[in-house]
Formats: C-alpha cells, sequence, structure tokens
C-alpha cells in the first residue's frame, strides 16, 4: 500500500498539502473525504483518524493527523528541497514560529470570516447582521497587520528569500476569506505581491486548480449538506457568533 491523503479541498489544511505534495512530486493516493456529507464521521474513516477529521495520513500501516505533523513528515521522508523547512537553525525557527502562531490568529479569524459570510446563512437561512460582521472583518485585519509586521516585514517570504511550508499555510488560510467575498489581498500591495511569489513558487495551474472549489464556495446551497449534520453544524456556527 502507498502513501494515501485524505483530503477535502474545501479545507484550508487540506490545500496546502495538496498543493504540497504535487509540487513536490510527491507520489500519493487522493482520498477524497467530503465534509459536507458527513465521510469523515463513517467507521471506515475512525479506522484512519480516530479524530474524524481532515486531513490524515496512511503511510502503509502507519496513520498520522494533525496538518503541520504531515507537512513535515513529508517534508522529511520525501527530503523536499531544503528551503521548505531550513536545515539552518534560524530560518527553521522563524517557519516553525509562524506554524505555532497561525492556528489561533490567521486560521482562526480567517476561518470565522468564512463561516459568518457563507456557511451561517446557508445553514440557519439568516445572514450574520452587518455590525456583527464588522466586529469579525475586524478581527482579521488585526490579524494580518500582525502578519505583515511581525512575519512578512520586507522579506519576500516569511522565512527569507524562498518560500517554506510557513507561507503556504499562511495563504491557504488567507484564501479561504477570499472565497467567501472578502477580497483582503486588494488593499494591501505588500500582501498582494507576497501571495504572487507564493502562486509563481508553487505553480499558478496549481494553486489555481486546488482553490477552484473555495472560489466558488458562494454557491453553497443547504441540500448539498448531509441531512444529519445539518443541525450540529447550526449550533457550532451559532457559538461562534
Amino acid at each position: 500500500m502507498g502513501l494515501e491523503l485524505y483530503l477535502d479541498l474545501l479545507s484550508q489544511p487540506c490545500r496546502a498539502l495538496y498543493i504540497f505534495a504535487r509540487s513536490n512530486n510527491i507520489p500519493f493516493e487522493f482520498k477524497r473525504v467530503q465534509l459536507m456529507k458527513g465521510q469523515h464521521k463513517t467507521e471506515e474513516f475512525r479506522k484512519v483518524n480516530i479524530l474524524m477529521k481532515v486531513p490524515a495520513l496512511r503511510d502503509g500501516s502507519f496513520t498520522l493527523a494533525e496538518s503541520v505533523a504531515i507537512l513535515l513528515y513529508l517534508a522529511q521522508k520525501f527530503k523536499t528541497p531544503d528551503h521548505w523547512y531550513p536545515s539552518d537553525l534560524q530560518k527553521r525557527a522563524r517557519v516553525d514560529e509562524y506554524l505555532s502562531w497561525q492556528h489561533t490568529n490567521t486560521r482562526a479569524k480567517g476561518s470565522k470570516v468564512f463561516l459568518t459570510k457563507v456557511l451561517l446563512p446557508v445553514i440557519t437561512g439568516q445572514p450574520l447582521s452587518a455590525e456583527k460582521l464588522e466586529f469579525v472583518i475586524e478581527d482579521l485585519n488585526v490579524v494580518l497587520k500582525q502578519f505583515e509586521e511581525k512575519f512578512l516585514q520586507d522579506k519576500p517570504f516569511i522565512a527569507g528569500s524562498e518560500i517554506s511550508l510557513a507561507d503556504l499555510v499562511a495563504v491557504v488560510e488567507l484564501m479561504q476569506p477570499v472565497g467567501a467575498g472578502y477580497n483582503l489581498f486588494e488593499e494591501r500591495p505588500k500582501l498582494a505581491e507576497w501571495r504572487r511569489r507564493v502562486e509563481e513558487a508553487v505553480g499558478k495551474e496549481l494553486f489555481q486548480e486546488a482553490h477552484e472549489g473555495i472560489m466558488n464556495i458562494k454557491n453553497l446551497a443547504a441540500d448539498e449538506f448531509a441531512p444529519e449534520l445539518l443541525e450540529s453544524f447550526k449550533q457550532q456556527l451559532l457559538k461562534q457568533v
């Protein structure tokens, strides 16, 4: 049995893994797990990841959860170019620093914009009030300012002159609000240039392919969700707004 990656490309971490594996010619079998259909809740998938979340990896009898852990596993197993996870101690520390920070910042705030602008209206039938939405977007704007000033600064990429895992993990998160209709790059030229460099580094065609689903997510309808998931999704969303 070869390497298997269990992914749904509507998920930001799944896109990071997909782009990383494809851009580095890592051979893998794409196992699609449709979150909206509840395929991550099946007993079959539970054998791969008891946490019942994507992404997940199976490499022979070895299974692994959590996107950052999977990215590091692939980088080291397949000896990908050093710039992805640098051997230089301080450059690697910069990558680790961002990967540690992003969970409760770019990921959390970007996801919330997506959830409130796209999923909440579809599942509850009512959009979030303009005041609450403005508050959610302002939270993200604070994080974007921190990202530019702390992590990007005046460098081409987070760890220096070449792309790293940190850049890839960052860009897929920032594309989530874009898919929801909030073009956060529009009035941020430094961020827009960084995104362009990341796209070119991994290949624009691959980048666009990975993001095709999320860029069309505004056409989402409630009947695309498994009925048994709708109520649980609704309760989760309402707790966040």
